[in-house]
């Protein structure tokens, strides 16, 4: 199958993880999912609107703001998601799956989380937050998860003060926190790797390597058994990135040794994608 359709469909399911956690957990008993999702959730908790032409509408700010600083392929996925969402929303009835509030912060936490970290997995975001998340990770080496975790916080308490039950609003931050974990699970952009490759074939590798904005350093070196000097090259880049970087190491020299370890921090120049 081709690879957009892949991702088209991953992003398709994504979205329907998300819409029926709304629909069936966290809607039925006024739970807030966070961020945009949850400010739209509230506004309809509030005024009786439709919460997801909330949710779409409240979307287009961040989603242009992306636009500029991240990239068209993150956004175009990320609208994509919005607009699935949004669909499988309307289709999708509101309905109390389950009676328990906490049975509900639960099981909505781990849908919402799910299909926003096979989402991100793709290249894109589910829109809201998620994409404000993405642009800080691209600054600093933060967990994805805790940062939207903090940046929901204030939500929850709005809908504590607003509602006058703060057993609604603890439930909520226990389905964010719930997400947020699910969604480090899955998107593990986050995690960094560092590759040695010993070559005989540097040039071949280094026209494969250099197609990607990640670094690359060349060392010259010597085999202790055959006394044959060799090249090894590292480079740090993201475990989310390994299968692509196992690829261009296979069709550039089969016969390669390669080294791959996990690396603690990064500290000076590394370009976050």
């Amino acid at each position: 199958m081709d690879k957009k359709a892949i991702s088209s469909a991953v992003v398709i399911a994504g979205a329907a993880l998300i819409a029926f956690g709304f629909n069936m957990f966290l809607i039925p008993h006024e739970l807030l999912s966070g961020g945009v999702s949850g400010i739209a959730m509230l506004i309809g908790y509030l005024t009786s609107l439709n919460i997801s032409i909330l949710y779409f509408v409240l979307n287009l700010p961040l989603i242009i703001w992306g636009l500029v600083v991240i990239g068209r392929r993150f956004i175009i996925i990320s609208v994509g998601s919005v607009i699935a969402t949004t669909w499988f929303m309307q289709i999708i009835p509101v309905r109390e799956l389950v009676q328990e509030p906490i049975l509900g912060a639960v099981f909505g936490g781990v849908l919402v989380g799910v299909g926003a970290g096979i989402t991100m997995r793709t290249g894109g975001s589910t829109g809201g937050f998620d994409i404000v998340g993405s642009i800080l990770t691209r600054k600093r080496d933060f967990p994805l998860g805790q940062i939207l975790f903090i940046l929901n916080g204030g939500v929850i308490f709005i809908l504590g003060y607003f509602k006058n039950n703060w057993d609604l609003a603890l439930f909520s931050m226990l389905s964010i926190y719930i997400a947020g974990k699910m969604i480090d699970t899955i998107h593990i952009r986050h995690i960094k790797v560092t590759a040695f490759i010993v070559t005989k074939q540097k040039e071949a590798m280094l026209k494969k390597l250099l197609t990607v904005p990640r670094g690359v350093t060349v060392i010259r070196t010597e085999g202790a058994y055959t006394s044959q000097e060799q090249d090894l090259l590292m480079t740090v880049t993201t475990r989310y990135e390994l299968v692509e970087l196992k690829k261009m190491i296979k069709e550039a020299d089969p016969k390669a040794f390669v080294n791959i370890v996990e690396t603690v921090g990064v500290l000076g120049e590394f370009r976050r994608l």
